[in-house]
């Protein structure tokens, strides 16, 4: 059997192995993680409606103290529930009408008995009360924690990042990503002299007269708990207004003292042209009420709902200093990315998709991230044009493993493959153009965000709905992709004289239109058969002059 150029291309990363497959992953998991990942009675029994967080920060001590308040309401009949907080926390009281509750712990998480049954639809709240050193990030925002460090003239700068690791690091919360608290109202305390920037609007600043102030920052929209955060630090702040789908929206900056002018430069310039890109290909920015922030801190960045932090030292590209490259790095390796700001086009494109659509569990974060990935394309081709998005789309391929499915397994808090990243990213591209409609495609994808306006979804909840709007069914497309490692490899043969083509493939049924040429030749969609070969139906076509647009699609080709 000959192998197809293409295929040849490929080699390197198609290995059919039992590695490869979906459910080979068997990582063990351990009670902890089935605690923190599974939707048990004791955390459906009631959905959180309102937190108020208020927290100290002495950062001498890297040493915290305070309350949250829940709100909830109660889904069925119930006497116990679970919140979530890490062991190294001590929870120092539980108060439900103003008296102490019984609680027991378990690894992180935490069990509260009630006096009485709470019933079914009624509304009740309970404040808990905790203290202690958190976890530190050594490495944020890739590790979950706190970051405590000085800016360049010595003043401390504190930060919290906690995506995968949970916000449990370092406040009491039911830390699950399928129940998202309506509103927040977040309060912390600073040592007097610095500033502290969270979610949302700031509503009151308070001198506490113990050389402590406090910050009351409000969240009056749905929010996912590791998108909550306290940034301190000598912070200036400047601001404008964009004009938006939903009219004026605030977009408001807070950056290091020093850091004024270069902010000022930097953002004016990529903020504007990021949310026209993303109301474009979107629709409206998720969050009017609450605006839109920038906020420098000490790690690279995080998708922090309306307070997007901001660590990439204001270069273009993604900044790579711990690679030796502080003038910032293209990804895709095309150049498209260096004219731009990395980390203000993708993490403010999770506004769209992570924070106003968020998986339910973090088995799907896919459906944060290779959209977001995806956006970046997208920006690229609302500034510039199509080919240049596609062109740097078919970069994103270098930094895919094909090792491990992008899905992960479900209820463990675990999520799949960094392959959801790149991979995701070039699976849109491939399935834009699949659609073959660029309109029908933009529609799509506002679509999803209006459909699921501020809510959690699953993998059948996105899946479904895109091809329900395609008029395609890419569910085996979807399969194969997401949770198999392995590329799928379109076969071509010679068949009583006609050029013939079939799909082999992990996923049952694996069936997707691809569009050949005759060499020189315009591109045309044929349909290979679902393991068995069908005629190309190309007048003139053979094995010596078929081209398939692997430029778009990530397939191997293989040619008898």
């Amino acid at each position: 059997m000959k192998l197809h150029r293409s295929l040849l291309i490929l080699l390197g990363i198609i290995s059919f192995n039992a590695h490869a497959q979906l459910g080979a992953n068997k990582e063990k998991f351990t009670h902890a993680d089935t605690l923190r990942g599974m939707l048990t009675p004791l955390r459906t029994c009631y959905d959180i409606n309102y937190y108020h967080l208020d927290v100290k920060f002495d950062i001498d001590k890297k040493f915290i103290s305070g309350s949250n308040l829940f709100k909830f309401t109660a889904t069925q009949d119930f006497t116990k529930l679970q919140f979530d907080l890490y062991a190294n926390l001590q929870v120092e009281k539980v108060l439900y009408k103003g008296k102490e509750v019984p609680y027991t712990r378990d690894e992180a998480a935490v069990f509260i008995t009630f006096p009485k049954t709470i019933t079914k639809g009624s509304k009740d709240e309970f404040t808990v009360y905790y203290s202690g050193n958190p976890t530190i990030a050594k490495r944020a925002p890739w590790d979950g924690g706190v970051v405590y460090t000085t800016d360049s003239l010595g003043k401390p700068w504190v930060a919290t990042a906690c995506q995968g690791a949970g916000a449990s690091i370092w406040w009491p919360t039911k830390d699950h990503q399928a129940d998202e608290v309506d509103s927040v109202l977040i309060s912390i305390s600073a040592p007097t002299g610095l500033k502290d920037v969270s979610n949302g609007r700031l509503r009151k600043v308070t001198d506490l007269k113990n050389g402590y102030t406090r910050f009351d920052w409000f969240v009056a929209n749905p929010i996912n708990n590791y998108d909550i955060e306290a940034n301190i630090g000598d912070y200036t702040h400047f601001g404008d207004t964009y004009a938006g789908e939903k009219g004026k929206l605030t977009t408001d900056f807070w950056v290091l003292s020093y850091n004024v002018a270069k902010a000022k430069k930097h953002f004016g310039r990529d903020v504007p042209r990021m949310l026209k890109a993303f109301e474009h290909w979107f629709g409206p920015y998720p969050w009017y009420e609450d605006g839109y922030k920038l906020i420098e801190t000490p790690h690279l960045g995080m998708e922090h709902q309306s307070g997007v932090a901001y660590g990439n030292h204001y270069v273009n590209g993604y900044y790579a200093g711990n690679r030796g490259n502080p003038t910032g790095i293209d990804l895709s390796g095309t150049g498209l990315g260096l004219t731009w700001d990395y980390i203000i086009v993708h993490e403010s494109g999770h506004e769209w998709f992570g924070n106003n659509i968020t998986s339910k569990d973090l088995g799907d974060m896919w459906i944060h991230e290779s959209f977001t990935d995806y956006s970046e394309s997208l920006f690229i081709e609302n500034t510039s044009n199509k080919l240049n998005g596609q062109i740097y789309v078919n970069g994103q391929r270098r930094g895919i493993a094909n090792k491990t499915p992008i899905v992960g397994p479900y209820n463990v808090n675990k999520e799949g493959s960094g392959d959801m990243y790149p991979k995701g990213s070039v699976i849109l591209n491939m399935i834009r153009t699949v659609i073959n409609d660029d309109e029908k495609w933009r529609a799509i994808l506002r679509g999803l965000n209006k459909t699921f306006y501020h809510q959690t979804v699953t993998y059948d909840d996105i899946t479904k709905y895109i091809s329900d709007q395609a008029g395609i069914n890419l569910a085996t497309v979807f399969d194969q992709y997401l949770h198999y490692a392995n590329l799928p490899i379109v076969e071509f043969t010679t068949i009583n004289g006609k050029l013939s083509a079939k799909w082999i493939a992990d996923a049952r049924g694996f069936n997707m239109p691809l569009k050949v040429r005759v060499k020189g030749g315009s591109y045309v969609f044929i349909k290979p058969g679902a393991g068995y070969f069908t005629p190309v139906g190309i007048e003139g076509i053979n094995k010596d002059n078929l081209e398939v647009d692997t430029f778009n699609y990530y397939v191997g080709v293989m040619v008898d």
